[in-house]
């Protein structure tokens, strides 16, 4: 199928119909560049306080309903710590799924502007419902005090508070692969100082998203959890109303790139035809023999041969059968497709391997967004002399402050100092700073087990402080233990999940930069089912054993030091798997792409080996 090329929707600054933007024209930011008879204008930095206010705000609204969710489930809906944990992971992944089907959405029909105006209104919507359930009384089981055994939600108040969920699931689904790429959208890729731009927006992206996620785990889950769910539930819907209108009063600034056809279906002809064509014999120069045709303004930026998943070349080799129209383009795209289509396939089929230990990596995140929650409760909460207690989900924010701390000092400070040594100008390579982030993970979770180990010891051998509701004894060591793992993780966060983000941004064709952003979310998705099939799976394993259950309600009785160190395992050969994969990665439009030059009256093909 042939891709359109990149239309920008008509504003006041833009003359209508066929405004067509292909990526050609050289502009700086700020300035109107034509193209036919279009103005475009990337206003850059101008137009980032309406989209990186409207994600701040509705990270505050979102993580302000979400992130003590998991308190809340077993506080006021009295549910056990596992089945809370396994709600929280199902739900978490069903998000992150849901961002490639907005992605695929917003690349068929939609457009990320209007993808995001849906999705917006549904994250209002979802806190809205999800307050309802804690302000109506007959929205939630009684309450259960000290009681050892509690009613539990009844099938109405389950289905209203899934309601309010799914909501959520839309809302963040569609913003969370579209966001990123429509901030993306606002600096002008052919100009330095719009590519300098974006390397700089996807740190800064990230730092407002931590500080929103910080002052969410630290104020409005303080409100909750010591002075009232109704009024911390109801801050989240102010903010996330906040966040609609911050983002609509942009709506005549945005550059708004239309939905150009989905990139799927070229996906799927490349490889429908290479099967097709399988007993076909391989071209001996590929890269000269290979048919390929590039349509008028084609958007996407123009690739090299490489030599690597030869058997997708058959699927642009010229057959005698093979009908083309005047002006070259195939007839039938279903059965002949061009190098560059070929080359774009190969680009999304590099990226899986990296792809998958991303997703493994992710595992980590996942547990240090649990079960350090559930340690708290256990430990001791107390700061300073008045014994202020601080609430368990609050420490969360310690993963988030590091993450926030160190994506400065990284941008700041290492990226320059790196890039004086290495002549790369990100510092390391998006591969070197993902590997790195598994490595914190690994470690991350290896503090994780020894803290465990401790508390549960302090717990057993020492006076402990009281009894947490349906848990067990509170161990008298203090819960600022866990701040070391937590972080690790959000130091991991800072390499792992931006180097990622930039990683699949930069490595996809331009028509696919949502789905860049959904295989992200998707990859969330992976280890949030992971992390909830392997706490089953412990669970059900273990609870009848001499040892007894690692996953114990009461954690004094568990061993959850043990599943830290099985999940460091998992990572451990992760990041083995990892080097392997990223020594054989090639990046897209690098030098090692082939190259030929003649030599004695031969074509003679010349590669360079990949740096990770």
């Amino acid at each position: 199928m042939e891709r359109k090329p990149l239309e920008v929707e008509s504003t006041d600054h833009q003359k209508p119909p066929s405004a067509v933007y292909d990526g050609s024209v050289m502009a700086v930011d700020s300035v109107e560049e034509e193209v036919e008879e279009t103005k475009v204008v990337y206003r850059g930095w101008k137009v980032m306080p309406f989209i990186i206010g409207n994600e701040t705000f509705e990270k505050l609204g979102i993580i302000g309903t979400l992130s003590n969710l998991l308190v809340y489930l077993t506080a006021v809906f009295n549910m056990k710590s596992i089945t809370a944990a396994t709600i929280i992971n199902a739900f978490s992944g069903t998000i992150n799924f849901g961002t490639f089907v907005a992605a695929f959405l917003c690349d068929t029909y939609f457009g990320r502007y209007k993808t995001l105006t849906v999705a917006v209104i549904a994250c209002f919507l979802g806190s809205l419902v999800i307050l309802l359930t804690a302000a109506v009384p007959q929205l939630h089981p009684a309450p259960c005090g000290t009681a050892l055994s509690c009613i539990g939600p009844s099938g109405g108040q389950i289905a209203f508070l899934l309601l309010g969920l799914g909501f959520l699931v839309v809302g963040a689904g569609g913003i969370r692969p579209c966001n990123l790429a429509f901030g993306a959208d606002q600096f002008n890729p052919k100009s330095e100082s719009g590519k300098r731009g974006i390397d700089s927006f996807f740190n800064w992206y990230f730092f407002t998203f931590t500080f929103a996620q910080i002052l969410s785990l630290t104020l409005i889950v303080y409100i909750q959890s010591n002075v009232s769910w109704t009024i911390g539930l109801t801050i989240p819907v102010v903010l996330m109303f906040l966040a609609c209108v911050i983002f609509f009063a942009g709506d005549k600034l945005y550059v708004k790139i239309k939905a150009s056809g989905s990139p799927l279906a070229g996906i799927a002809q490349v490889i429908a035809v290479a099967i097709k064509k399988r007993g076909l014999k391989p071209t001996k120069e590929p890269w000269l023999n290979l048919y390929n045709y590039y349509p008028p303004k084609y958007a996407n930026s123009k690739l090299k041969y490489t030599d690597q998943f030869r058997f997708l070349d058959k699927a642009a080799i010229l057959a005698p059968e093979d009908k083309l129209e005047a002006d070259g383009k195939p007839a039938d795209p279903w059965k002949l497709c061009t190098m560059q289509q070929v080359e774009e396939v190969k680009c999304i089929v590099r990226v899986l391997p990296i792809w998958f230990a991303a997703s493994i990596y992710y595992l980590t995140i996942t547990q240090q967004m649990t079960y350090p929650v559930f340690q708290a409760l256990q430990s001791d909460r107390r700061l300073g002399s008045r014994g202020f207690v601080i609430p368990a989900a609050t420490y969360v924010v310690f993963l988030m402050t590091g993450m926030t701390v160190f994506i400065i000092f990284y941008d700041r400070v290492l990226v320059p100092t790196l890039r004086r040594i290495t002549g790369i100008d990100t510092g390391i390579t998006l591969l070197q700073r993902i590997g790195t982030g598994i490595f914190f993970a690994f470690v991350s979770l290896i503090v994780s087990g020894f803290v465990e180990e401790r508390r549960r010891t302090f717990a057993l051998t020492k006076p402990t402080l009281g009894m947490a509701p349906r848990k067990g004894e509170i161990s008298s060591m203090s819960a600022m233990w866990l701040i070391p793992q937590l972080a690790l993780a959000g130091i991991a966060e800072a390499f792992g999940a931006i180097g990622q983000m930039e990683f699949y941004y930069k490595q996809f064709s331009e028509n696919m930069r949502s789905f860049a952003g959904s295989i992200f979310y998707v990859g969330a998705g992976v280890s949030s089912y992971l992390g909830s099939f392997l706490i089953a799976m412990v669970h059900r394993t273990t609870q009848n054993s001499a040892g007894g259950n690692w996953l114990a309600e009461d954690l004094n009785k568990g061993r959850l030091d043990y599943f830290y160190f099985m999940i460091a395992g998992i990572l451990a050969v992760n990041f083995a798997y990892f080097l392997v994969m990223s020594r054989w990665y090639r990046y897209k439009g690098s030098d090692d792409e082939v190259t030929t030059y003649e030599t004695n009256g031969d074509a003679i093909k010349q590669q360079d080996k990949n740096t990770v």
